[in-house]
Order: structure tokens, then C-alpha cells, then sequence
């Protein structure tokens, strides 16, 4: 099994994982959990540990919060197999650990390792059956699992009870976020304030304080000390702080209940799927979340900055993962397969033909039929045919219809989309109507082999390969009875005559051609 599990924070992942861990540990093998953060894995620990409580299972964490003696004897009842299940960081990928018989691999949060660690999660995954959770992956790990290259599964059903977190953009303001943390404290929950840079984050501290004086306030980053570490977060587990002022080190895996507010500071230099993954931090109880992108007050946002935070304000419903990590593929591109470049070969061939080539050979490794190259007939009319600029002003959405187009296979279809697009833009102007009957003509085309359909100035020519289904006979018959309207040229075109060349009229003549063919 190599399986990626996407599903939105608080939706079951870790229960996936957990039961999927005792059912291995059941059959006598072992099971390795690798989270990016300590923070991360000192709570799968104590969840694995609470849970597996009434079970002779032995249960050990790699992290920095462990002792070096400690750490010395799990490395030594690891490869004995006195360990059954471990949970690390990338210290687990040290040389110097070793299994007695791996059965499982677990990677949560996959998107958080390197390219250098995941070739070392590569050669442990040889032979060991691996699961990798995230909500939102990475566009290159998506596209894999998109290709069939990893198997996919999606969690869709939310918690029951859970409602969606709201968020809002707002400038820093002492005001708004004065009146949010009280609101917060009075109905007895936490709150997280995100500030993702060290080396500023104590004068934010001071300055939070100097207008929440009552507030109990903790400070977390990464760089702090093991024990002031665990110390500060296991006082916020246990509610004897009332706002945590952290870097995003609680990005990954944090479950407290009961804190339902979060301010993420200049959240325009944060990530798409960084900024979803920390909101999913507020709104895991039934209580209803408030998330805060915080903004400078006196500085403009680039378009990127200002389309990023536009999608994670709109995409607050439950579930919503997914289409995070995608709208990331489509806006970050998928990567190479192999290596460490974002971009390459993809590049030269262009990214629709990439995928087809892809898909054939995954099919051909797999041994699974696969179509023969669809025949692209040439359709060369004098038809104004396109979506203007000015109908559908966002040319992502524009792409994204082009594509829905090309899809188009029945009057149905074309009815269909028209619709939406009324629905959306307005009555869609006569261009974009004729480009729905040139897909739908491309598609009949597609059914007669017809590699070439041009306009002249009588009528049309239709050039077949030798594919086509409709019979030589019948189009000399054609040629023969009904002469003023069909004829056959010496380079073997069929001609069909027509007063005014129009899509509905194309439509009808390939229709009656379709008629005519014994095999449809």
C-alpha cells in the first residue's frame, strides 16, 4: 500500500491511522509514525499512548523533548522488536535507527519534508506498507496521487456538530483585537496569536500585553529550550494560559478544543496551504471559530498576496481541503516526478500532453487497456468562435471553461453549460455560443474520423482517415443520387454544399453522415 489519506483538520485522519497501527501491531510488526514537528509527535504520542492504554503494546517517542539514555534504549529494544510502535520526527530517519521487521509506515503531514528526506522515506518504504495523511497536500504529491502513481482517499463528512470557522482580513488593530480575545476568554476559551518571526515576535508580546494586561498570555517558537518548550505548551493544553503568541510550529496537528480564535499576523507572507492548515488549529469542538488574517495598515499587497488570502477567506466551508491543494497545483504547477525541480520535461511538452502520456503509461506498467491517441481534427471555419475578455474578465476561469468545452459530447451538454454560464456572466454573447457548436461538431468529427473539416465558399470539405466508419459506397451513392449537394473531389474530400455555413447547419449535415454509418 502506498495510500495518501486528504482530508480537512479534525475529519479522522489520525483514527485512520491509529486503527490501521493496532491492526499491524497485531500481526507481530512494527510501526513507524514520522510527524515534522516535536510539538506534532508529543501529541501523537500521548494519543497513541492513551488510546492503546489496556494493550500490551510498547509505545516509544524520537524527539528532542527525550533524553539521550532514553533515546539510546529505544534505538537498541527498536531493532530487538521490544518496540512495537515509535513516533519521531526526522530524527527517525537518522542512519542510526533501526527495525527488527517494519510493516507500516506512517507520514503525517508529508508536505513538511524534504526533498533529501523523502529519498530516505523512499528506501524505508521498500517493501513496507505506508500511509501519508494531509489535508492539504502538495501540488506535486497531489498530482501524483491524481495520476494513479499513489493511491488516493478522500475524507469528505465532517465531525458532527462542527461548523465552519469564519474568517476575516483586517488591518493590525489594537481595537479589533482587544475585543475578539475578550469575547474569546468570556465564553472560557483560548486564543492563538500567530507571529511568524522570532526575532520580532518579543516586542509583539510586549505590545499585546501593553492593551490585554489581564490576558494570561505564553510565548512558543522553535528555538527555545527543550524543557521551557513542553513546559509552555503543556501549560496551554491544561488552559493555565489564555493566549499562546507562537510561530507556526503549531501549524501541524494541534488539537485544543477549546481554542476558537486565532490571529495569524502579516498573514499575506504565509502560504495557501500554510494559512489552511493553521486555521484548521480553531473550530474543533462545536463551539463556532473566528480566524483573523491580519494585515500592515499602511502597505499594499501584491496580486499573489491579495489572491491568496481572497481564497482563504471564500473557502471556509467544511471540506474544503482538497480544493485548497488544488486551486495550489493549478497555481503552483506539479513538479517533476523525479528530482528535485518544480518544472522541467513537463515544460517541453506541455502540461495536458504530460499528463496523457502519464496516464497511458501507468496504464501499460499495470497492465490495464488503455485508449489509442484520440484523433484532434483539424475544424478550420470562418466562425467567430472564443470567450471574450470582457464576458469572463479572470482568465483562470476562463481556462477552466475552455476545458469544460472540450468535454462537451451532446446537445445536453452544450444546453448544460450554457446554463451555468447564464447563471454565473449573463446571457453569453453569440462567440462563445458558436465555440459550444464547434465542440460539439469536433466531437461528431471525432465519431467519423474526420481529420480535416474546412469551409470554402460553397460549402464544406470533410478529409476521413482511414478509420472512419462510414462505408466508401455509401458516400459514391451520396456523390451520385444527390449530386447538387454532395460531391467527391480527386483527392478523396467529400464536398457538401451549404447557402450560409453556420454550426447548427454543420451539425446536421455530420448527423445525417452518422446515420448512414452501419457500426453507430
Amino acid at each position: 500500500m502506498d495510500r495518501l489519506i486528504c482530508g480537512d483538520v479534525g475529519f479522522g485522519k489520525t483514527e485512520i491511522a491509529l486503527r490501521a497501527a493496532f491492526k499491524v501491531v497485531q500481526e507481530r510488526k512494527q510501526v513507524a509514525v514520522i510527524a515534522p514537528t516535536t510539538v506534532l509527535t508529543f501529541q501523537h504520542t500521548e494519543t497513541f499512548k492513551r488510546r492503546f492504554k489496556d494493550w500490551p503494546i510498547t509505545i516509544r517517542a524520537l524527539n528532542r523533548f527525550v533524553a539521550n539514555d532514553e533515546i539510546k534504549k529505544t534505538l537498541t529494544e527498536l531493532k530487538d522488536g521490544k518496540v512495537d510502535i515509535v513516533i519521531g520526527t526526522h530524527r527517525l530517519l537518522s542512519r542510526d535507527v533501526g527495525f527488527k521487521d517494519l510493516g507500516l509506515l506512517i507520514v503525517d503531514e508529508e508536505q513538511k519534508f524534504g526533498v533529501q528526506h523523502k529519498e530516505r522515506l523512499r528506501k524505508m518504504k521498500v517493501g513496507v506498507d505506508t500511509i501519508a495523511m494531509s489535508a492539504t497536500p502538495i501540488p506535486r504529491t497531489l498530482n501524483l496521487s491524481l495520476m494513479g502513481l499513489r493511491d488516493l482517499s478522500i475524507i469528505n463528512t465532517p465531525p458532527a456538530d462542527r461548523l465552519p470557522t469564519r474568517t476575516f482580513v483586517c488591518k493590525y488593530d489594537h481595537d479589533t483585537i482587544r475585543k475578539a480575545v475578550m469575547s474569546e476568554i468570556h465564553r472560557g476559551g483560548q486564543v492563538f496569536f500567530i507571529h511568524n518571526r522570532i526575532e520580532s515576535i518579543y516586542g509583539l508580546l510586549d505590545d499585546l500585553r501593553s492593551f490585554l494586561p489581564d490576558v494570561r498570555m505564553g510565548l512558543a517558537h522553535g528555538q527555545m529550550e527543550e524543557g521551557q518548550l513542553e513546559k509552555v505548551m503543556v501549560s496551554f493544553f491544561n488552559h493555565e494560559i489564555d493566549m499562546l503568541v507562537c510561530t507556526t510550529i503549531v501549524e501541524s496537528g494541534m488539537d485544543i478544543p477549546r481554542a476558537n480564535t486565532m490571529f495569524i499576523d502579516n498573514a499575506q507572507q504565509l502560504g495557501l496551504s500554510q494559512l489552511y492548515q493553521l486555521r484548521g488549529r480553531v473550530g474543533r469542538s462545536k463551539e463556532r471559530a473566528y480566524c483573523y488574517l491580519l494585515i500592515p495598515p499602511h502597505r499594499r499587497l501584491d496580486k499573489d498576496a491579495q489572491e491568496r488570502l481572497k481564497v482563504i477567506q471564500e473557502n471556509t466551508a467544511l471540506g474544503s481541503g482538497i480544493r485548497i491543494a488544488q486551486y495550489d497545483l493549478e497555481l503552483r504547477g506539479a513538479g517533476d516526478i523525479l528530482g528535485e525541480e518544480q518544472s522541467g520535461h513537463i515544460d517541453a511538452v506541455g502540461y495536458e500532453m504530460y499528463l496523457e502520456l502519464l496516464d497511458e503509461a501507468v496504464k501499460r506498467v499495470k497492465g490495464e487497456p488503455f485508449d489509442e491517441q484520440p484523433l484532434e481534427p483539424d475544424i478550420n471555419v470562418r466562425i467567430p468562435a472564443l470567450i471574450p475578455d470582457r464576458y469572463i474578465t479572470d482568465i483562470r476561469l476562463r481556462l477552466s471553461y475552455y476545458r469544460s468545452f472540450a468535454e462537451i459530447r451532446s446537445p445536453e451538454d452544450m444546453e448544460r453549460i450554457e446554463q451555468d454560464l447564464r447563471d454565473q456572466f449573463g446571457a453569453p454573447p453569440d462567440q462563445v455560443i458558436n465555440l459550444l457548436g464547434l465542440m460539439l461538431i469536433r466531437h461528431l468529427c471525432r465519431i467519423l474520423s474526420v481529420k480535416d473539416l474546412s469551409a470554402g465558399k460553397l460549402g464544406i470539405s470533410l478529409l476521413f482517415t482511414e478509420r472512419t466508419p462510414l462505408p466508401t459506397e455509401r458516400v459514391l451513392e451520396l456523390a451520385s443520387r444527390e449530386n447538387k449537394r454532395f460531391s467527391v473531389s480527386p483527392d478523396s474530400r467529400l464536398h457538401i454544399r451549404m447557402a450560409t455555413i453556420t454550426w447548427p447547419r454543420i451539425y446536421e449535415e455530420l448527423n445525417y453522415l452518422i446515420s448512414l454509418c452501419p457500426k453507430i
